[in-house]
């Protein structure tokens, strides 16, 4: 299943590998399905069959004008699970990720779905504003798409070390896997990387809260300066009251790498349950 198509004829680029019990894998913005390089090897030897995409927009899925909204990529999400007849599945959302997770099973229900785990993801809500002062100002996000729009290729450069916790005296990750961060955000739509800052920045998700009624795993770094783990990670526990929270001290947003062991022990272990 090279490609599905979304609602709207939109091409959504697959990688679908494997047999056995399915588990999905949605990526963060602004990268591929590709991210999950630490991730895709490890399940596929465990006997799982392992399915990556392309948000629209982004990689090599097609990159319309739009909408960039979680409705639309919650849809998308329904789309590719009905082309590959996928049941049965656990559903991983890294970062935006989560927001597909949590609008998905709003919108199409869990009957898909046995299991999902949010990794440093944007759930519940990230915005700040009077329901959510401990939240994000969106003078934040909007840096961010002046910067993008400015100079993309910088941007793309200096998030990626943010992303990793790469700085003066740390350096959790390679330059060439820096250099690989880029590539693939490079690949994206220069108008959906703009877009999914509002999608992923002010999108509320407190409301689809209710919808996660499967086993749920939640994953977030303490050190996660992208995603705060309090506004996200802490608050998404306090909403999901049965959800397994695992905090990683002092691992920043990227921890499909620089916890990439750990993170994919608990994630099999997860699956396998």
């Amino acid at each position: 299943m090279p490609f599905a198509h979304a609602k709207d004829g939109t091409a959504l680029h697959v990688k679908d590998t494997g047999s056995g019990s399915p588990v999905v894998l949605i990526h963060g913005w602004p990268l591929t399905g590709d991210m999950f390089e630490y991730q895709t090897l490890p399940l596929l030897e465990a006997g799982h069959r392992v399915v990556t995409y392309d948000r629209r927009g982004f990689g090599q899925s097609g990159h319309p004008v739009g909408p960039y909204d979680y409705d639309t990529f919650a849809d998308d999400l329904a789309a590719i699970l009905e082309a590959g007849e996928i049941s049965g599945a656990t559903l991983i959302g890294f970062s935006m990720g989560g927001g597909e997770i949590a609008r998905y099973l709003t919108r199409h229900g869990p009957a898909r779905i046995a299991k999902v785990a949010l990794v440093s993801s944007v759930v519940p809500y990230l915005l700040k504003d009077d329901s959510n002062p401990d939240g994000v100002d969106y003078s934040v996000f909007q840096d961010m798409k002046d910067q993008i729009r400015k100079d993309r290729f910088a941007f793309l450069q200096t998030f990626a070390k943010q992303f990793y916790g790469v700085g003066v005296v740390s350096s959790p990750v390679s330059s060439a896997l820096l250099d690989w961060t880029f590539i693939l955000g490079v690949m994206a739509s220069p108008k959906a990387t703009i877009e999914c800052v509002d999608a992923f920045g002010t999108t509320d998700f407190r409301g689809d809260l209710a919808s996660f009624t499967m086993p749920t795993l939640i994953i977030h770094g303490t050190g996660d300066k992208t995603v705060p783990i309090d506004v996200a990670g802490r608050a998404a526990a306090k909403g999901i009251p049965h959800a397994e929270f695992l905090e990683y001290e002092g691992e920043p947003h990227g921890l499909c790498a620089t916890a990439a062991d750990r993170l994919t022990s608990d994630l099999l272990n997860f699956v396998a349950l």
